[in-house]
């Protein structure tokens, strides 16, 4: 806004927020130029008194990074990492876990060692946390994205019995 004219959104990050406030799992889906990152910047600073926002970017990982799960796993961890040290409070514990997948040598780490630790995060965390994923449609066709939403909707089914995000916001064309 301090740059360029912007539409006021009040109203759309109003209703987003019921939204997650519902504890819900959902798209934003519109054309290059609409908005989508703009509309995810102000919703994390609007979410922030009353959750934990981590937000990332698909655009951010490389092809590469979604070749094996264990790449996927790192570079993931490591967007995560990042977000950490911008500015999210995150346990000690869970950064440590964090870092660790991000750094994982072996080739060895799998989504559910990552969905392991975000339950972890999400169980002990002071407010709820939601994940907010900008262009997620860089990732579409890849067997290790298609992997990583099975396990996003399988916690989401089981919210009752383990703990998850709060709401997981997925934007992309």
């Amino acid at each position: 806004p301090q740059l360029h004219y912007m539409v006021d959104i009040k109203d759309r990050l109003a209703e987003i927020k019921e939204l997650v406030d519902n504890g819900a799992y959902f798209t934003i889906n519109r054309a290059r130029q609409y908005g989508k990152t703009t509309t995810l910047k102000a919703l994390k600073k609007y979410l922030s008194n009353d959750y934990v926002v981590v937000s990332t970017d698909f655009q951010l990982l490389s092809h590469s990074n979604f070749k094996s799960e264990a790449a996927f796993v790192r570079a993931f961890s490591r967007e995560l990492v990042v977000t950490i040290t911008a500015g999210i409070a995150v346990p000690g514990k869970i950064k440590s876990q964090l870092q660790s997948l991000a750094t994982d040598k072996q080739n060895d780490a799998d989504l559910g060692e990552l969905f392991f630790t975000l339950s972890n995060w999400c169980a002990i965390s002071e407010k709820p946390v939601v994940l907010m994923i900008d262009e997620v449609d860089s990732a579409t066709n890849n067997q290790v994205f298609l992997d990583f939403l099975a396990q996003l909707r399988g916690y989401y089914i089981h919210r009752t019995e383990r703990p998850t995000f709060q709401s997981v916001i997925l934007a992309g064309v």
